[in-house]
Protein backbone atom coordinates (compact mmCIF):
# COMPACT_ATOMS: atom_id res chain seq x y z
CA UNK A 1 0.00 0.00 0.00
CA UNK A 2 1.32 3.50 -0.66
CA UNK A 3 2.58 5.64 2.20
CA UNK A 4 5.23 8.19 1.93
CA UNK A 5 5.78 8.20 5.50
CA UNK A 6 7.67 5.15 4.88
CA UNK A 7 11.22 6.46 5.21
CA UNK A 8 13.38 2.86 4.79
CA UNK A 9 11.89 2.80 0.79
CA UNK A 10 12.40 6.58 0.87
CA UNK A 11 15.88 6.50 1.72
CA UNK A 12 17.07 3.19 0.50
CA UNK A 13 19.63 4.98 -1.89
CA UNK A 14 21.11 6.63 0.80
CA UNK A 15 24.18 6.12 3.15
CA UNK A 16 24.63 7.06 6.47
CA UNK A 17 26.98 9.66 5.38
CA UNK A 18 24.27 11.07 2.60
CA UNK A 19 21.96 11.12 5.00
CA UNK A 20 23.97 12.88 7.70
CA UNK A 21 25.10 15.50 4.90
CA UNK A 22 21.13 16.22 3.83
CA UNK A 23 20.40 16.57 7.55
CA UNK A 24 22.97 19.63 7.68
CA UNK A 25 21.93 21.16 4.62
CA UNK A 26 18.49 21.01 5.07
CA UNK A 27 19.09 22.71 8.85
CA UNK A 28 21.30 25.20 6.79
CA UNK A 29 18.52 26.24 4.47
CA UNK A 30 15.88 26.67 6.75
CA UNK A 31 17.41 29.77 8.54
CA UNK A 32 16.65 32.02 5.90
CA UNK A 33 19.21 34.67 7.14
CA UNK A 34 21.84 32.00 6.79
CA UNK A 35 20.69 31.77 3.14
CA UNK A 36 20.73 35.40 2.60
CA UNK A 37 24.07 35.69 3.50
CA UNK A 38 25.56 32.55 2.02
CA UNK A 39 23.95 33.73 -1.17
CA UNK A 40 25.83 37.03 -1.27
CA UNK A 41 28.83 35.70 -0.22
CA UNK A 42 29.10 32.63 -2.24
CA UNK A 43 28.11 34.94 -5.25
CA UNK A 44 31.26 37.07 -4.08
CA UNK A 45 33.44 33.90 -4.16
CA UNK A 46 32.52 32.88 -7.09
CA UNK A 47 33.17 36.10 -8.70
CA UNK A 48 36.56 36.48 -7.23
CA UNK A 49 37.44 33.21 -8.18
CA UNK A 50 38.16 32.46 -4.27
CA UNK A 51 38.71 28.63 -4.00
CA UNK A 52 35.17 27.18 -2.93
CA UNK A 53 34.06 25.50 -5.72
CA UNK A 54 35.46 22.23 -4.00
CA UNK A 55 32.96 23.17 -1.06
CA UNK A 56 30.31 23.90 -2.69
CA UNK A 57 30.74 20.52 -5.40
CA UNK A 58 30.82 18.69 -2.13
CA UNK A 59 28.00 19.95 -0.21
CA UNK A 60 24.82 21.75 -1.79
CA UNK A 61 26.35 20.64 -5.61
CA UNK A 62 26.10 17.04 -4.53
CA UNK A 63 22.86 17.27 -2.80
CA UNK A 64 20.84 19.08 -6.17
CA UNK A 65 22.92 18.29 -9.00
CA UNK A 66 23.87 15.04 -10.96
CA UNK A 67 27.31 16.58 -12.19
CA UNK A 68 29.13 18.79 -14.07
CA UNK A 69 28.82 17.12 -17.44
CA UNK A 70 26.70 14.52 -18.98
CA UNK A 71 28.94 11.66 -17.89
CA UNK A 72 29.54 12.66 -14.68
CA UNK A 73 26.10 12.30 -13.86
CA UNK A 74 26.60 8.54 -14.94
CA UNK A 75 26.05 7.49 -11.08
CA UNK A 76 23.34 9.54 -10.18
CA UNK A 77 21.21 7.90 -13.42
CA UNK A 78 22.88 4.44 -12.30
CA UNK A 79 21.87 5.55 -8.46
CA UNK A 80 18.46 6.29 -9.37
CA UNK A 81 18.07 3.41 -11.84
CA UNK A 82 18.42 0.55 -9.06
CA UNK A 83 15.16 1.84 -7.56
CA UNK A 84 13.19 1.94 -10.96
CA UNK A 85 13.46 6.21 -10.51
CA UNK A 86 14.29 7.21 -14.20
CA UNK A 87 16.28 10.87 -14.38
CA UNK A 88 15.65 14.00 -16.65
CA UNK A 89 19.02 15.38 -17.62
CA UNK A 90 18.48 19.20 -16.97
CA UNK A 91 21.43 21.37 -18.33
CA UNK A 92 21.13 24.23 -15.73
CA UNK A 93 23.38 26.91 -17.23
CA UNK A 94 21.40 30.36 -16.80
CA UNK A 95 21.68 34.04 -17.89
CA UNK A 96 23.21 33.66 -21.11
CA UNK A 97 23.07 36.37 -24.00
CA UNK A 98 25.25 35.39 -26.82
CA UNK A 99 24.13 33.19 -30.27
CA UNK A 100 27.33 31.18 -29.53
CA UNK A 101 25.88 30.06 -26.06
CA UNK A 102 22.83 29.53 -27.71
CA UNK A 103 23.89 27.52 -30.10
CA UNK A 104 26.03 25.41 -27.90
CA UNK A 105 22.66 25.07 -25.20
CA UNK A 106 21.12 23.59 -28.74
CA UNK A 107 23.90 21.38 -28.91
CA UNK A 108 23.95 20.27 -25.44
CA UNK A 109 20.40 19.43 -25.12
CA UNK A 110 20.82 16.66 -28.60
CA UNK A 111 23.41 15.33 -26.74
CA UNK A 112 20.94 14.31 -23.75
CA UNK A 113 18.57 13.15 -26.42
CA UNK A 114 21.17 10.82 -27.88
CA UNK A 115 22.55 10.25 -23.85
CA UNK A 116 19.00 8.87 -23.10
CA UNK A 117 18.24 7.25 -26.38
CA UNK A 118 20.38 4.23 -25.37
CA UNK A 119 19.20 4.70 -21.82
CA UNK A 120 16.28 2.77 -20.76
CA UNK A 121 16.67 5.54 -16.93
CA UNK A 122 16.12 8.81 -18.60
CA UNK A 123 12.44 8.61 -19.88
CA UNK A 124 12.49 12.25 -20.90
CA UNK A 125 15.14 15.83 -21.72
CA UNK A 126 13.89 18.73 -20.80
CA UNK A 127 15.12 22.34 -22.39
CA UNK A 128 14.14 26.12 -21.71
CA UNK A 129 13.47 28.60 -24.53
CA UNK A 130 15.59 30.95 -22.85
CA UNK A 131 18.75 28.67 -22.94
CA UNK A 132 17.95 29.14 -27.20
CA UNK A 133 16.85 32.98 -26.91
CA UNK A 134 17.53 36.36 -25.72
CA UNK A 135 15.23 36.93 -23.24
CA UNK A 136 14.02 40.84 -24.86
CA UNK A 137 13.45 39.14 -27.96
CA UNK A 138 11.02 36.49 -26.49
CA UNK A 139 9.66 39.28 -24.59
CA UNK A 140 8.38 41.39 -28.27
CA UNK A 141 7.09 38.01 -29.30
CA UNK A 142 4.60 37.55 -27.15
CA UNK A 143 3.78 41.34 -27.19
CA UNK A 144 3.35 40.91 -30.34
CA UNK A 145 5.62 43.89 -31.23
CA UNK A 146 7.20 44.54 -34.90
CA UNK A 147 10.33 42.67 -35.38
CA UNK A 148 13.37 44.79 -37.67
CA UNK A 149 14.62 42.95 -40.12
CA UNK A 150 17.71 41.75 -37.92
CA UNK A 151 15.29 40.49 -35.13
CA UNK A 152 13.32 38.79 -37.95
CA UNK A 153 16.53 36.74 -38.51
CA UNK A 154 17.25 36.37 -35.02
CA UNK A 155 13.90 34.75 -34.28
CA UNK A 156 13.88 32.86 -37.37
CA UNK A 157 17.72 30.95 -35.77
CA UNK A 158 15.30 30.26 -32.41
CA UNK A 159 12.55 28.80 -34.24
CA UNK A 160 15.38 26.34 -35.80
CA UNK A 161 17.07 25.92 -32.47
CA UNK A 162 13.81 24.82 -31.19
CA UNK A 163 12.77 22.76 -34.36
CA UNK A 164 16.34 21.22 -34.53
CA UNK A 165 16.00 19.58 -30.62
CA UNK A 166 12.30 18.40 -30.87
CA UNK A 167 13.36 16.49 -34.49
CA UNK A 168 16.22 15.00 -32.79
CA UNK A 169 13.64 13.75 -29.93
CA UNK A 170 11.25 12.98 -32.07
CA UNK A 171 14.00 10.81 -34.47
CA UNK A 172 15.27 9.61 -31.47
CA UNK A 173 11.90 8.35 -29.68
CA UNK A 174 12.30 10.55 -26.74
CA UNK A 175 10.17 12.52 -25.30
CA UNK A 176 10.84 16.36 -24.59
CA UNK A 177 9.44 19.08 -22.27
CA UNK A 178 9.61 22.20 -23.07
CA UNK A 179 9.67 24.38 -19.71
CA UNK A 180 7.47 27.25 -18.60
CA UNK A 181 8.93 30.71 -18.25
CA UNK A 182 7.15 34.11 -17.05
CA UNK A 183 4.27 34.89 -18.25
CA UNK A 184 5.74 38.16 -20.08
CA UNK A 185 7.54 35.33 -22.50
CA UNK A 186 5.10 32.41 -22.07
CA UNK A 187 3.14 33.18 -25.23
CA UNK A 188 6.20 33.10 -27.57
CA UNK A 189 7.19 29.54 -25.50
CA UNK A 190 3.01 28.36 -26.12
CA UNK A 191 3.42 29.48 -29.72
CA UNK A 192 6.46 27.35 -30.44
CA UNK A 193 5.11 24.10 -27.97
CA UNK A 194 2.63 24.07 -30.01
CA UNK A 195 4.09 24.10 -33.73
CA UNK A 196 6.52 21.65 -32.32
CA UNK A 197 3.70 19.26 -30.97
CA UNK A 198 1.50 19.71 -34.48
CA UNK A 199 4.70 17.85 -35.98
CA UNK A 200 5.88 15.43 -33.88
CA UNK A 201 3.18 14.60 -31.91
CA UNK A 202 1.07 12.51 -33.98
CA UNK A 203 1.54 8.74 -33.53
CA UNK A 204 2.71 9.88 -29.78
CA UNK A 205 3.74 12.57 -27.34
CA UNK A 206 7.51 13.34 -28.01
CA UNK A 207 6.91 17.24 -27.32
CA UNK A 208 5.49 18.34 -23.78
CA UNK A 209 4.57 21.75 -23.05
CA UNK A 210 4.50 23.14 -19.41
CA UNK A 211 1.31 24.27 -17.82
CA UNK A 212 1.72 26.35 -14.53
CA UNK A 213 -1.15 26.06 -12.57
CA UNK A 214 -0.37 28.95 -10.21
CA UNK A 215 -1.75 31.05 -13.11
CA UNK A 216 -5.38 32.15 -13.27
CA UNK A 217 -5.64 31.39 -17.04
CA UNK A 218 -3.52 27.90 -17.48
CA UNK A 219 -6.12 25.65 -16.69
CA UNK A 220 -8.26 26.57 -19.21
CA UNK A 221 -5.54 27.40 -21.72
CA UNK A 222 -5.01 23.48 -21.03
CA UNK A 223 -8.08 23.05 -21.95
CA UNK A 224 -8.09 24.55 -25.41
CA UNK A 225 -4.62 22.92 -25.90
CA UNK A 226 -6.91 19.48 -25.49
CA UNK A 227 -9.27 21.05 -27.87
CA UNK A 228 -6.37 22.08 -30.51
CA UNK A 229 -4.91 18.72 -30.12
CA UNK A 230 -7.93 16.95 -30.97
CA UNK A 231 -8.99 19.13 -33.93
CA UNK A 232 -5.53 18.67 -35.49
CA UNK A 233 -5.49 14.95 -34.55
CA UNK A 234 -2.16 14.89 -32.66
CA UNK A 235 -1.10 14.16 -28.52
CA UNK A 236 -1.24 16.71 -26.05
CA UNK A 237 1.96 16.27 -24.44
CA UNK A 238 1.84 18.21 -20.56
CA UNK A 239 3.94 18.54 -18.00
CA UNK A 240 1.79 19.82 -15.24
CA UNK A 241 3.69 22.17 -12.23
CA UNK A 242 2.36 24.69 -9.63
CA UNK A 243 4.87 27.46 -10.95
CA UNK A 244 8.35 29.10 -10.37
CA UNK A 245 8.02 32.68 -10.60
CA UNK A 246 5.25 33.52 -8.38
CA UNK A 247 7.23 36.64 -6.14
CA UNK A 248 8.76 38.30 -9.40
CA UNK A 249 5.18 37.92 -11.43
CA UNK A 250 3.76 39.63 -8.45
CA UNK A 251 6.30 42.57 -8.68
CA UNK A 252 6.23 43.03 -11.91
CA UNK A 253 2.48 43.58 -12.44
CA UNK A 254 2.73 45.88 -9.05
CA UNK A 255 5.09 48.07 -11.19
CA UNK A 256 3.83 48.40 -14.40
CA UNK A 257 0.22 48.42 -13.28
CA UNK A 258 -1.93 45.14 -14.16
CA UNK A 259 -3.65 42.56 -12.29
CA UNK A 260 -1.49 40.01 -11.34
CA UNK A 261 -1.36 36.63 -13.23
CA UNK A 262 -0.54 35.16 -10.16
CA UNK A 263 -3.81 33.10 -7.96
CA UNK A 264 -5.23 34.95 -5.30
CA UNK A 265 -4.54 31.78 -2.63
CA UNK A 266 -2.56 28.76 -2.77
CA UNK A 267 -5.84 26.68 -2.06
CA UNK A 268 -7.09 28.31 -5.21
CA UNK A 269 -3.45 27.17 -7.07
CA UNK A 270 -3.78 23.57 -5.50
CA UNK A 271 -7.90 23.41 -7.33
CA UNK A 272 -6.63 23.95 -10.41
CA UNK A 273 -3.48 22.02 -10.17
CA UNK A 274 -5.61 18.99 -8.81
CA UNK A 275 -8.53 19.72 -11.45
CA UNK A 276 -5.29 20.04 -14.33
CA UNK A 277 -4.42 16.64 -13.27
CA UNK A 278 -8.09 15.01 -13.51
CA UNK A 279 -8.56 16.82 -16.53
CA UNK A 280 -5.65 14.95 -17.65
CA UNK A 281 -6.20 11.39 -16.46
CA UNK A 282 -9.54 11.64 -17.75
CA UNK A 283 -8.66 12.14 -21.70
CA UNK A 284 -5.41 9.69 -21.28
CA UNK A 285 -6.41 8.38 -24.62
CA UNK A 286 -5.38 11.68 -26.18
CA UNK A 287 -3.18 13.06 -23.35
CA UNK A 288 0.47 12.19 -22.18
CA UNK A 289 1.29 13.64 -18.70
CA UNK A 290 3.88 14.42 -16.26
CA UNK A 291 2.93 15.55 -12.51
CA UNK A 292 5.52 17.60 -11.59
CA UNK A 293 4.85 17.91 -7.81
CA UNK A 294 7.03 17.73 -4.34
CA UNK A 295 3.15 18.10 -2.75
CA UNK A 296 2.44 15.08 -0.96
CA UNK A 297 -1.32 15.06 -1.24
CA UNK A 298 -1.59 15.72 -5.06
CA UNK A 299 0.97 12.90 -5.93
CA UNK A 300 -1.41 10.64 -3.64
CA UNK A 301 -4.92 11.95 -5.27
CA UNK A 302 -3.37 11.04 -8.43
CA UNK A 303 -2.51 7.36 -7.85
CA UNK A 304 -6.17 6.88 -6.73
CA UNK A 305 -7.79 8.46 -9.35
CA UNK A 306 -5.60 6.22 -11.51
CA UNK A 307 -6.60 3.04 -9.26
CA UNK A 308 -10.30 4.41 -9.41
CA UNK A 309 -9.86 4.56 -13.06
CA UNK A 310 -8.33 0.97 -13.29
CA UNK A 311 -5.41 2.92 -14.97
CA UNK A 312 -2.25 0.75 -14.38
CA UNK A 313 0.52 2.06 -12.27
CA UNK A 314 3.21 1.75 -15.18
CA UNK A 315 0.86 3.33 -17.49
CA UNK A 316 3.48 5.16 -19.68
CA UNK A 317 1.11 8.08 -20.14
CA UNK A 318 1.05 9.24 -16.70
CA UNK A 319 4.49 10.16 -14.87
CA UNK A 320 5.66 11.68 -11.37
CA UNK A 321 8.11 13.35 -10.94
CA UNK A 322 10.31 15.32 -8.29
CA UNK A 323 13.90 17.60 -8.36
CA UNK A 324 16.75 15.91 -6.82
CA UNK A 325 17.77 15.67 -3.46
CA UNK A 326 13.76 16.50 -2.39
CA UNK A 327 11.08 14.72 -1.61
CA UNK A 328 12.39 11.24 -2.33
CA UNK A 329 9.63 10.16 0.47
CA UNK A 330 7.56 10.67 -2.81
CA UNK A 331 9.72 9.53 -5.51
CA UNK A 332 10.62 6.61 -4.41
CA UNK A 333 7.49 5.53 -2.50
CA UNK A 334 5.83 5.77 -5.72
CA UNK A 335 8.50 3.97 -7.71
CA UNK A 336 8.47 0.98 -5.27
CA UNK A 337 4.49 0.36 -5.88
CA UNK A 338 5.34 0.96 -9.21
CA UNK A 339 4.26 3.83 -10.49
CA UNK A 340 6.07 6.01 -13.34
CA UNK A 341 8.80 8.61 -11.74
CA UNK A 342 11.41 10.41 -12.80
CA UNK A 343 13.99 13.08 -11.10
CA UNK A 344 14.88 16.22 -12.31
CA UNK A 345 18.47 15.72 -12.51
CA UNK A 346 20.62 19.66 -12.97
CA UNK A 347 24.05 19.26 -14.37
CA UNK A 348 26.68 21.84 -15.61
CA UNK A 349 29.79 23.83 -14.60
CA UNK A 350 29.54 24.50 -10.88
CA UNK A 351 29.80 28.55 -11.20
CA UNK A 352 27.51 28.75 -14.40
CA UNK A 353 24.77 26.58 -11.59
CA UNK A 354 25.29 28.64 -8.93
CA UNK A 355 22.20 30.67 -9.70
CA UNK A 356 19.95 27.05 -9.98
CA UNK A 357 21.61 26.13 -6.62
CA UNK A 358 20.94 29.68 -5.04
CA UNK A 359 17.08 29.47 -5.99
CA UNK A 360 16.87 25.90 -4.76
CA UNK A 361 18.08 26.84 -1.19
CA UNK A 362 15.79 30.34 -1.15
CA UNK A 363 12.72 27.90 -2.26
CA UNK A 364 13.40 25.13 1.00
CA UNK A 365 13.26 28.18 2.86
CA UNK A 366 10.56 30.03 1.73
CA UNK A 367 7.90 27.24 0.85
CA UNK A 368 6.21 26.66 4.20
CA UNK A 369 6.88 23.18 5.71
CA UNK A 370 8.87 22.03 2.90
CA UNK A 371 12.42 21.94 4.62
CA UNK A 372 10.45 21.18 8.21
CA UNK A 373 9.19 18.12 6.17
CA UNK A 374 12.41 16.54 4.78
CA UNK A 375 14.15 17.05 8.10
CA UNK A 376 11.75 15.55 10.20
CA UNK A 377 11.65 12.13 7.69
CA UNK A 378 15.41 12.18 7.40
CA UNK A 379 15.60 12.24 11.44
CA UNK A 380 13.02 9.55 11.73
CA UNK A 381 15.49 6.82 8.93
CA UNK A 382 18.35 7.81 11.32
CA UNK A 383 16.76 6.78 14.31
CA UNK A 384 15.39 3.72 12.27
CA UNK A 385 19.21 3.00 11.47
CA UNK A 386 20.10 3.31 14.89
CA UNK A 387 17.55 0.34 16.38
CA UNK A 388 19.19 -3.55 16.79
CA UNK A 389 18.59 -5.09 13.77
CA UNK A 390 18.38 -2.40 11.27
Amino acid sequence: MLSFNNTEVAFSGKSNNDLNRSYWLFKLVSNSTFVNIGKSLTTFAIKTYLPIKALIKATIFKQFCGGETIHECDRTIKELGKFNVGTILDYSVEGKESEQDFDACQRETIETIEKAKNDEHIPFCVFKVTGLARFELLEKVSAKATLGPEEQKEYGRVQLRVSAICKAAYDAGVPIFIDAEESWIQEAVDNLANQMMVLYNTEKAIVYNTYQLYRKDRLSYLRVSFEKAKENNYFLGAKLVRGAYMEKERKRALEKGYPSPIQDSKENTDRDYDAAVEFCTEHIGRIAFCAGTHNELSSMKLAELMQKMNIPAGNKHIYFSQLLGMSDHISFNLANEGYNVAKYVPYGPVREVLPYLIRRAQENTSVKGQTGRELSLIIKEKERRKKPGN
